[in-house]
């Protein structure tokens, strides 16, 4: 057996997106002398996240920002010098619009998510009718299911607020974030945190006016997402790609490396395979793998190891959308976009899912005297249009613009990205799918997985998932590495 009484920990890691970026750097921030690869099968790192910077434009391919609520992807900025550059959303656009017959509404304010802070604007909006209103009122007095169990979201909806609001304010909501089936989409892996107060308060609306109450009164007209709890780096998401790179050590990365085969090695530890991987990486064992790679990858990888954890992981369906970036002069927007975008319930039967008003978010994305939207198509209930031929998508977009904003000429600037096939869905019992899969892969001494089908499909709970992935790849790493020296003693 080889000497390792002096040998480093060696750990790869597969997929150089946001997840495994963020295993890699904890990697090198916990124990800066392991020797890390990622290994990154197309030609750039990032996956998903991409910034384009383009005739005055700053279109942001995928994501756009991230919340703050939880502290992993603020955190990761302050660490790799970007603290200092992350804008919050223009507090003067911090409202939503929902469709509603072919034009834009004000969806009311205080309205988040699923639940209404405050009643009056819920009373007056004319995105329900009277008894739809009066409907959503009768929550108040509903009591909380006091069952055990997951339940889906329209299901849980439709029970506390009844059948209008699902479908006229949370499906188009939700459905934005999520571009899910609402009544597979499982509340206990996605918004729990309505389901915990339904069991606390007894009410939504009890529970989001007792929480409101403890807010600053500047949020208190924030509807739809948070957008005060928002934020973006001045220069892209890109930038958040780039300086973490830059703080791996040379080498560490190996573009067009992609891995179809992992193997136990002789001895322990693990070898990776495939194409365009080079024969220093190929044939040296790694003491620790992490997979941040799509669920399927990483069924495939694993099935000769694990058949039942490839199983669970290629059970996790998965959604697309594309998204058509358009660049207009501001004069050719008849709309006042006065807020930070508009969603589009199923109901209504237009093929977009949500319109993002990109530079009333963040000023800085368009030009002087122009506006960037961002319009979103596609999801789990027109999967096909994710991977629409860019020739049919854009003019079904531009015609739609002009019914819903009054958007008159071609557009100065135009950009599409398709990603079918990219985002998890939390059906139904996913939680306990999830768990499942981390029970058997902490049984297999070495590998550690991370991705956005784990924990949340936000930036921040990407990077968690990596930086945990890193903890135990390096306590694994470690541990075989003593393990080795040991048995290598005379």
């Amino acid at each position: 057996m080889k000497d390792r009484s002096t040998a480093l920990p060696r750990i790869g890691v597969v997929g150089g997106g946001i997840s495994g970026l963020a295993a890699a750097f904890r990697i090198v921030e916990k124990a800066p002398s392991c020797e890390v690869v990622i290994l990154e099968r197309d030609a750039r790192l990032g996956g998903v996240l991409e910034t384009v910077q383009q005739d005055g434009f700053q279109v942001e391919l995928s994501a756009d920002n991230f919340i703050t609520t939880v502290p992993w992807g603020v955190d990761l900025c302050r660490r790799i010098g970007l603290g200092d550059q992350l804008m919050e959303t223009n507090p003067a656009y911090r409202q939503t619009c929902v469709v509603r017959k072919g034009r834009l509404y004000k969806l009311p304010d205080g309205f988040l998510m699923m639940a209404p802070s405050r009643l009056w604007p819920l009373a007056i909006t004319p995105l329900l009718s009277p008894l739809g209103k009066l409907r959503a009122a009768l929550e108040y007095f509903i009591p909380p299911r006091r069952t055990e169990g997951d339940e889906s979201m329209a299901h849980f909806v439709r029970r506390r607020l009844g059948k209008e609001v699902f479908e006229r304010l949370v499906e188009p909501l939700v459905s934005g974030v999520y571009a899910a089936d609402m009544e597979r989409l499982s509340v206990e892996a996605t918004l729990s945190q309505f389901r915990e107060m339904e069991l606390q308060y007894g009410s939504l609306i009890r529970a989001m006016r007792a929480r409101m109450r403890q807010q600053p009164k500047s949020r208190s007209s924030d509807s739809g997402a948070r957008y005060s709890l928002f934020v973006t780096p001045r220069h892209g998401l890109s930038s958040m790609v780039e300086a973490v790179s830059a703080r791996l050590p040379p080498g560490a990365v190996r573009l067009g490396a992609e891995v179809d085969r992992l193997e136990p090695a002789p001895g322990g530890g693990w070898l990776v395979s495939g194409r365009g991987l080079p024969e220093e990486v190929s044939s040296r064992t790694f003491d620790a793998v992490v997979l941040a790679t799509a669920a399927s990858s990483a069924a495939r990888l694993l099935a000769p190891i694990d058949a039942d954890l490839s199983g669970l992981l290629a059970g996790i369906e998965h959604s697309g959308t594309a998204i058509v970036s358009v660049g207009f002069r501001r004069e050719q927007v008849a709309h006042p976009l006065n807020g930070m975008g508009a969603v589009v319930p199923a109901i209504e039967n237009i093929p977009i899912l949500a319109i993002s008003f990109s530079s009333q978010k963040y000023a800085h994305r368009a030009p002087e005297g122009h506006v960037l939207l961002r319009v979103f198509v596609g999801g789990a209930q027109r999967p096909e249009m994710a991977a629409m031929p860019d020739a049919e998508l854009v003019p079904l977009v531009l015609e739609h613009l002009r019914r819903l904003l009054g958007v008159r000429g071609e557009p100065v600037y135009c950009r599409t990205a398709h990603w079918p096939g990219t985002m998890p869905q939390y059906h139904v019992g996913h939680k306990q799918v999830v768990e499942r899969i981390r029970a058997r892969v902490g049984a297999i001494p070495g590998i550690a997985l991370a991705g956005n089908y784990l924990q949340g499909v936000g930036i921040p709970h990407c990077i968690d998932t990596g930086q945990r992935a890193a903890e135990a790849a390096l306590a694994a790493s470690r541990s075989r590495v003593k393990t080795s020296a040991q048995e290598t003693q005379p």
